[in-house]
């Protein structure tokens, strides 16, 4: 198992059933004996919003940490995708979203396909400049439609 398996372990274990852990970054390095920008990496590829988590970090003090599991009801969590969207999104960005849409069983086969083809590149026929903030408001519009 590697390291960050291992942390990424370790995390999960401290939510037991708490909805929400705070950390010590630095606290954390020396409990694995790695460097702090290893946790940083676990945490920011493991405990995504898509993820169903919300991170908060603050710098300074060893580097303080929250992280809040987020509501596990379908329309809780698309909601919650909806307002982490933000104001654009690039078509790769979008095809991991709806991947994990799919993976956590939010949209079936035929959804995650309406998904992929409304905010595909081909679709998007407008100047690069407009195509990714079009995208995240095509998006945002369908999850809402979905979360119903």
């Amino acid at each position: 198992m590697r390291v960050s398996d291992i942390i990424e372990e370790f995390i999960k274990e401290l939510f037991d059933d708490e909805e929400e852990i705070e950390i010590q970054r630095n606290d954390l390095a020396q409990k694995f004996n790695c460097v702090p920008s290893q946790i940083n990496y676990v945490i920011a590829t493991r405990f995504k919003p898509s993820q169903g988590y919300y991170v908060e970090s603050k710098r300074g003090g060893g580097g303080h940490i929250t992280i809040r599991k987020v509501s596990n009801t379908k329309s809780d969590y698309l909601l919650h995708i909806i307002n982490n969207i933000g104001n654009s999104i690039s078509n790769s960005e979008a095809e991991i979203l709806i991947s994990d849409f799919l993976t956590y069983n939010l949209v079936n086969a035929k959804e995650a396909k309406l998904l992929r083809v409304a905010t595909s590149d081909n679709v998007l026929d407008i100047p690069k400049e407009y195509k990714d903030k079009l995208r995240a408001n095509i998006l945002k519009n369908m999850l809402l439609n979905l979360s119903d």
